[in-house]
């Protein structure tokens, strides 16, 4: 009895059938996991929604859903429609971190939205094999949730400074209540139960 117990385990855990194939698997998900947590390290010091675990779990798990198919013998039309799943279902996580403020102008969570979305394309990457793509894609990505905010103060400060006083004031008045419609934003989804 024993020895059909272990002979099912085994039989159950062929699927990878030797040590290159389990080294080829374990990297490209670690790194689909490392470059999501790169991503949503950047999220979670901006006091947003979604931070580290969740794209962590976003890039991991679209590694998966296109590593399982290779694996499988998918055909490539085959795998093209769990890429559609995919990228429609990172939509609806990511529209969970969206939300709209108290006016009309204000919403709130879209770059963590499409963060997650490209979270699930770099993990997409990796699974795939394309582990050049997905690191460049992740480095694109913090340079431009980095360096855009820092060049658009920039721009505001120069624009307030030529256009006398009153526009100086509104200007000036930007930042802070982006400020405070984050921090707005942070307190509804730590009410939601966020990330």
């Amino acid at each position: 009895m024993w020895e059909q117990i272990w002979t099912t385990i085994v039989a159950e855990f062929s699927d990878i059938p030797d040590a290159a194939q389990v080294t080829q698997i374990v990297l490209r998900l670690t790194l689909a996991a490392l470059l999501g947590g790169l991503l949503g390290f950047e999220r979670e010091q901006k006091g947003k929604a979604a931070g580290v675990r969740t794209h962590m779990l976003v890039a991991l798990g679209s590694a998966m859903f296109v590593l399982i198919p290779q694996h499988a013998g998918l055909q490539e039309a085959e795998l093209s429609r769990v890429l559609q799943g995919i990228i429609a279902g990172i939509g609806f996580l990511g529209a969970g971190t969206i939300l709209k403020g108290n006016s009309e102008e204000t919403v709130k969570g879209l770059t963590t939205a499409a963060g997650i979305w490209l979270t699930a394309a770099v993990g997409v990457a990796a699974g795939l094999g394309r582990e050049s793509t997905a690191v460049l894609s992740t480095l694109l990505a913090l340079a431009i949730l980095s360096l855009v905010p820092f060049v658009t103060r920039l721009i505001d400060k120069d624009t307030s400074n030529g256009e006398g006083a009153s526009r100086s004031g509104q200007a000036a008045a930007g930042p802070d209540r982006r400020e405070q419609e984050d921090e707005e934003t942070e307190r509804l989804t730590e009410k939601a139960g966020g990330s």
